[in-house]
């Protein structure tokens, strides 16, 4: 049984990274590719200050549809009614997620391996009983499996190439109850254009005005997302509004669909 399934794994990562990988036509329309390309907090080339601007500005542009809100409502999917819900958040960024679930009364544990980004969520996050920042690889959490009611991150998965967004994402599955779920950009001209408007508006520092246009070429299609999902052992439940540049996508394990 093991060699079917690491065939079915290799061809859903596969599947998710042929765009980049397979000739065609399509390649001549814009963002048909996922782009490969590094944003400055990936590359390290970012300054402390305008660090802590660019993540104010994603904070920012979480209010908007797609953002926090579709994050709760993914949730609000996944788990049972009530407030005592516990949720792993992987990609802390300033904690406006955290401080957006601590708003519904529920406890977060947000979680990131950059030294300066754990700094801010500190920061915006202290005093808050509700949430705890916690420095860890999102590749090899260090909890047990089954340890929060929902695992979710934000703008992470279209950092990744395929093989690193399925070993998060299997992470996350392994660690939470009742599904995981996974906000980002997705690919497409309307996004980007979308995309390129928003930043242009409400942006305060030109990292977030580049790097925003950078993170929509190099998100991932809804298909393509699915397919690192499949490959990770999860299915689609619910998914927010799929015109919008950002997605909020709810997933459970195959079994429990």
């Amino acid at each position: 049984m093991a060699i079917p399934h690491r065939t079915a794994r290799h061809d859903a990562v596969r599947a998710a990274s042929a765009p980049s990988a397979q000739p065609s036509s399509r390649h001549s329309l814009p963002l048909a590719r996922r782009a490969d390309l590094i944003e400055s907090l990936d590359g390290g080339t970012i300054e402390p200050g305008e660090l802590e601007r660019n993540l104010a500005d994603l904070a920012r542009l979480g209010r908007l549809p797609g953002g926090a809100g579709a994050s709760i409502s993914a949730i609000r999917r996944l788990a049972p009614a009530g407030p005592e819900l516990s949720i792993l958040d992987v990609g802390a960024g300033r904690g406006d997620m955290a401080r957006a679930f601590a708003t519904r009364g529920w406890r977060t544990v947000s979680l990131d391996s950059h030294p300066q980004v754990l700094q801010s969520a500190r920061t915006a996050t202290a005093g808050n009983a509700l949430i705890e920042v916690v420095e860890a690889d999102g590749a090899a959490l260090p909890y047990p499996d089954r340890s929060f009611d929902v695992s979710h991150c934000s703008l992470l998965i279209h950092h990744l190439d395929p093989p690193d967004a399925v070993t998060i994402l299997r992470e996350l599955a392994r660690v939470s109850r009742y599904g995981v779920v996974v906000n980002d950009l997705r690919r497409s001209l309307l996004a980007f254009v979308a995309t390129g408007v928003s930043v242009a508006l409400l942006s305060r520092c030109r990292t977030t005005r580049v790097d925003g246009l950078i993170s929509a070429r190099r998100a991932y299609t809804l298909d393509e997302l699915d397919a690192l999902l499949a490959a990770a052992g999860l299915g689609v439940l619910w998914r927010s509004n799929p015109l919008l540049p950002r997605v909020a996508t709810a997933a459970v394990g195959r079994s429990a669909r």
